[in-house]
């Protein structure tokens, strides 16, 4: 095959982003496993499953060190007859070619959350897997979809966006230059996948847009939290009309200055969209398409550019003479992920029930 045929075997390959499911305790699973392994034979097999049931095993007895023989003992305990080989279940992730044995989904999630308690209590881990989050604008989102799945903030996630990985966007979008030109959607979700198979992510491969945000707000049961991080200056207008119509609160990080905003329309309906800055707009059509430069006199008061930092004015005024669009850094995205990950989490554990503007500045916090 020649590298011209590669290519385009690589490029018209499935574009999937849900790993599958083999239960060895189940005798159709084994024959589809098997089948799986014998028609795919490039396939890199990992079977760690002992050393999760040691782990296992080691935080069910948290008052003290198991020695490795009363390790080995409770493991078996544990298991209760069950072979090794039979337990758990088999994740395959098509995309990678890769199959892992793992615990099972109570045991899987027990485990990787163990490290939380007690900032995060196990009756407050259980509410949270109920939540549902939605995350539009999968560039600085993606780091925020990623740090929300890692604490396991909610069991769903719906991911929105309609563009594909760029290099430009390497500078704070986490991935490999092997998914240049993947829908970014696709990127997040992967990941994810490949952190926790069990958390349910939807994907909205065409971005949020006026005819699919009511079905990305209430489809499958209605946002807890949207989060909203698009460049689109209609969708983040009509986002938040939305929103406030079916009661859900908006966090958006700005990722200048640490600045996060939270607008509780689930505790007032009647709250302003991001607190009155938004200008009124007849017709949200004409925001479309909008050049960055053209953007700036609208986004100027919604992204509060009075305050903005110095670089940041300065970095605007340069759009479309030494830049091509605003700057976004890897640091200040990271940051963010943290901010509206623990914004989310209080909201969701009912922690927290203001609206408002806040920095988290390390400029002013740190000199």
């Amino acid at each position: 095959m020649t590298l011209k045929e590669r290519i385009q075997k690589t490029q018209s390959a499935p574009v999937t982003f849900s790993p599958e499911f083999y239960y060895p305790s189940r005798v159709a699973d084994q024959e589809a496993l098997q089948q799986l392994l014998q028609e795919h034979p490039h396939i890199r097999v990992y079977d760690e499953l002992g050393s999760q049931l040691r782990e296992l095993v080691k935080i069910q007895h948290p008052t003290r060190r198991l020695s490795e023989a009363e390790t080995a003992a409770a493991v078996q305990a544990h298991l209760n007859g069950v072979p090794e080989e039979q337990y758990g279940v088999w994740v395959y992730y098509p995309w990678t070619a890769r199959l892992v044995h793992l615990l099972d989904k109570p045991e899987f999630i027990a485990l990787r959350t163990s490290r939380n308690m007690h900032k995060i209590t196990a009756a407050e881990r259980d509410v949270l897997q109920e939540k549902k989050i939605g995350v539009i604008g999968l560039s600085v989102g993606q780091t925020i979809a990623l740090t929300l799945a890692m604490e396991r903030v909610c069991g769903e996630l719906r991911l929105a966006d309609f563009d594909a990985v760029e290099l430009t966007n390497m500078n704070r979008l986490r991935t490999t230059v092997d998914n240049l030109g993947m829908p970014k959607v696709i990127v997040a979700a992967r990941e994810i996948a490949e952190m926790d198979p069990f958390l349910t992510v939807k994907i909205y491969r065409d971005g949020a847009t006026e005819q699919n945000l009511d079905s990305f707000l209430t489809d499958g049961g209605k946002l807890d939290v949207l989060v909203e991080e698009c460049d689109g200056i209609d969708v983040k207008i009509l986002s938040r009309q939305k929103a406030r119509k079916h009661g859900i609160p908006v966090v958006m990080d700005t990722n200048d200055r640490g600045m996060l905003d939270i607008e509780r329309f689930d505790l007032d309906p009647e709250y302003p969209l991001l607190h009155g800055l938004i200008p009124p707009i007849e017709d949200l059509s004409t925001l479309k398409h909008l050049s960055n430069e053209e953007k700036i006199p609208i986004l100027g008061p919604m992204a509060g550019m009075a305050h903005m930092s110095p670089r940041m004015k300065y970095s605007l005024g340069e759009i479309g003479k030494t830049i091509t669009t605003w700057p976004q850094l890897a640091s200040s995205v990271m940051l963010g992920g943290a901010l509206v990950t623990d914004t989310c989490r209080r909201i969701l554990l009912d922690q927290l029930r203001s609206s408002g503007r806040y920095y988290v500045d390390f400029d002013q916090l740190i000199q």
